[in-house]
């Protein structure tokens, strides 16, 4: 016993003063869409795309859809960053956008923010239910904005693949190509997923969204993320299938989108912001250790 005390002192020991210079963050989801939160107001983060991957990692890492970056803003409250789990840095991000909001709205009890993003400023709000709203912004329907390879009609973008009706495509502030079909649940979505996100006509890859309508008020969603993968939940995703749908005829100014992980409510009156409403959940808080970010 004597001697394992003494192990346990020394590995305290030199633990310590590792975990003083150590990074803190919180980790949260969004009906599983999950992200590592670091605050970076006081001091800039800056990690490279192979340091970010490093973090991402489920089993060397601490695992996430994204990471997002709180950084200073002098036109909002905060401006939020989002990065992939391949380094490559997002636009948007409507479930990051609304567990950053919890927790600025924690620190001084605030229901209502302005929050700077790569994809405009955008409106939170904390409702009664304890739900959070996110005013996404306007969806971009121009195929410049998308941005597609070609011109075309964004509401059916002439993609002729063996298996899959042709998309309607959005900008939410990043790219959204969305398949309606008839079965979701029948798909292969992780491999068409991963076929599609590269296909030429998306110059900046693209988030591609598997939906069918079960009724006039509710959408079945599967997303493969850009950088990510197949996610439980896609925020951004959720808005593009509710705009595809609207602007299809399919929908009505509101419906519920079904993901992975639960329901999103989303409303978009064919004209302005379309907003974004679900949960937000803190999972714990810790520290990254320096020798993550070492090349």
């Amino acid at each position: 016993m004597p001697a394992r005390r003494g192990v346990a002192r020394a590995r305290s020991g030199a633990y310590l003063p590792l975990m003083a210079r150590a990074l803190p963050f919180i980790k949260m989801h969004g009906l599983g869409n999950d992200f590592v939160v670091i605050d970076a107001r006081e001091e800039a983060l800056d990690l490279s795309p192979e340091a970010i991957q490093r973090l991402a990692d489920r089993h060397r890492g601490v695992g996430f859809d994204q990471l997002v970056a709180i950084a200073p803003s002098e036109h909002a409250d905060a401006r939020l960053v989002f990065y992939n789990a391949d380094g490559s840095e997002a636009g948007a991000c409507g479930n990051g956008t609304r567990c950053a909001s919890r927790l600025l709205m924690l620190e001084g009890d605030r229901t209502e923010l302005l929050l700077e993003t790569r994809a405009g400023t955008l409106r939170a709000r904390r409702r009664p239910d304890g739900l959070l709203s996110v005013d996404m912004g306007r969806p971009k329907l121009d195929w410049r904005d998308v941005p597609l390879a070609r011109p075309c009609d964004t509401l059916e973008v002439p993609l002729g693949h063996p298996e899959l009706p042709d998309p309607t495509c959005t900008s939410m502030g990043n790219p959204h190509a969305t398949f309606f079909v008839d079965a979701v649940e029948r798909l292969d979505v992780a491999r068409l997923g991963a076929e599609l996100e590269r296909h030429p006509i998306f110059p900046e890859r693209a988030n591609i969204g598997f939906a069918t309508v079960l009724d006039r008020a509710t959408i079945r969603l599967r997303v493969f993320e850009r950088g990510a993968g197949l996610t439980l939940a896609c925020g951004s995703g959720a808005c593009a299938a509710m705009v595809a749908a609207r602007r299809r005829g399919l929908v009505g100014d509101r419906a519920t989108v079904l993901v992975d992980g639960g329901p999103l409510e989303v409303a978009w009156d064919g004209e302005g912001e379309v907003t974004l409403t679900g949960p937000a959940a803190i999972v714990f808080e810790g520290r990254l250790a320096p020798e993550l970010f070492e090349s």
